[in-house]
């Protein structure tokens, strides 16, 4: 670390203790010190809405941010203001892009990985299924991907599985070990007791992430009986605690009205939820349902709702496929994200299972690098309209011929299915998709000041 983030780093922090003493009145003074300590063009947009919040006390955003130190241990909070603002996002981020420009390929500001692949549920549709359940990443070969992906500048590790939770006594002392890194965790929340919430007030960087698919009918109808109990008993644990936690939900033809509602916003924000992050059911897996996959209609719809309740709601949303505007479109590829299976194999995205390289035979470095990974880097954005980012849903034959280019393989370790059969299966919703999306691309809610260049 050199002389200028180190005067960062202790700047920040005390900053941060700053804040502290008061959130309501110093919140708005600390975009300053962050603005003289910050190149002008780093993270500029960014930064721009986040001022224009702070500087708004009727501003959703702004209450929920000074509601956090009523509702969330301070112990959490300054973590995330280390590891996610000052690391993950302002030190971090300038390497990141040091590394870029070295190598001349993607450099990811997140790792999504899988600890193991091993579940104690059987949700119906769920892709990580396809993978079996019996393969682990070992505790030193993800101590050893955070080791790398630190050097490239990443500080923020996703987990998911599987059930990650399975080896939670794992994720706790990864959390303990790389204590100036930020850890996220998808889970179904059903092996959440007190003892492992007194872990992660201890660890104080680790935030889980809790899947839920809608009401109690829904959820226990693609996730098992009782399923939806457990999930409320865990936030209501969590909540109890003080933890910071968020909600996952993947949509479906079935759900997507449900879980947009105002009153299932509501509902999130009642039991606890600080974030919640929307992902669009994907057909992976050759036993996949294509019927299930979001209508154009529902997706437009939406994308009007969360753009509405994002205004309204203390509730920060993310639409992971609808948000490409927000962030130049895809972000898979090491763009900003790559996903490490159990199995070691390096994939561009949660739900693209395609791979030349794995992690266990290759560096972090060279898997970005390596074919797959610079068919990405070279084709991004696959689509000037950056609501139709992606290179299945959106663009299909975009990945189809990435992977026959390159020669990837089927990441999936039970049914192997090819690139054009999982791509044929999205072609008739991207067809209808694409007018509503150009539409929309060129309607009065296309904000082009809020592109991340």
């Amino acid at each position: 670390m050199g002389l200028t983030d180190t005067a960062k780093r202790y700047g920040l922090t005390k900053v941060y203790k700053y804040l502290e003493k008061n959130p309501r009145e110093n919140l708005p003074k600390i975009m300053d010190f962050v603005d003289k300590v910050t190149p002008g063009d780093l993270m500029k947009s960014q930064r721009d809405t986040f001022r224009r919040v702070i500087n708004d006390p009727d501003n959703n955003w702004n209450q929920m941010l000074c509601n956090l130190w009523d509702t969330v241990d301070s112990h959490i909070i300054e973590k995330a203001f280390q590891n996610f603002i000052l690391n993950g996002s302002l030190t971090g981020w300038a390497r990141q892009e040091e590394m870029r420009k070295k190598y001349q390929c993607n450099i990811p500001w997140a790792i999504l990985l899988d600890p193991t692949s091993a579940c104690n549920k059987h949700c119906i549709g769920c892709w990580a299924g396809e993978y079996g359940n019996k393969l682990n990443l070992s505790f030193d070969e993800i101590d050893s991907i955070i080791q790398q992906g630190k050097e490239l500048g990443c500080y923020v590790y996703i987990y998911t599985g599987g059930e990650p939770t399975v080896r939670k006594k794992d994720l706790i002392a990864l959390a303990n070990k790389h204590n100036d890194c930020e850890f996220l965790c998808f889970t179904n929340g059903s092996l959440f007791d007190q003892k492992f919430v007194d872990e992660i007030l201890r660890v104080g960087n680790f935030i889980p992430i809790i899947s839920v698919e809608g009401t109690k009918e829904s959820t226990d109808a693609r996730r098992g009986e009782g399923c939806f109990d457990e999930i409320t008993s865990t936030m209501d644990l969590m909540t109890k605690n003080k933890l910071a936690w968020g909600v996952s939900i993947c949509s479906t033809s079935q759900n997507a009205e449900i879980v947009t509602s105002e009153e299932y916003y509501d509902w999130m924000i009642e039991k606890g939820a600080k974030f919640c992050w929307y992902f669009d059911y994907m057909p992976i897996g050759m036993d996949a349902d294509p019927s299930l996959l979001v209508t154009p209609k529902q997706r437009e719809l939406m994308y009007h709702r969360v753009r509405k309740f994002r205004n309204e709601k203390q509730l920060f949303t993310l639409d992971f496929f609808n948000d490409g505007e927000y962030v130049g479109g895809c972000i898979a590829g090491g763009r900003r994200y790559l996903h490490i299976n159990a199995n070691g194999d390096v994939d561009p995205c949660v739900f693209i299972h395609y791979s030349d390289s794995n992690i266990r035979e290759k560096s972090l470095l060279d898997c970005l690098r390596a074919p797959m990974f610079m068919a990405y880097h070279n084709n991004q954005p696959f689509n000037e309209n950056m609501l139709r980012p992606c290179p299945v849903l959106d663009n299909p034959g975009r990945l189809t011929a990435m992977v026959e280019e390159t020669g990837a393989h089927s990441s999936e370790i039970l049914k192997p299915e090819t690139a054009k059969h999982y791509s044929d299966k999205c072609v008739d919703v991207s067809k209808a998709w694409k007018p509503r999306a150009d539409r929309l691309w060129a309607s009065k809610y296309h904000n082009p000041a809020l592109l991340v260049k």
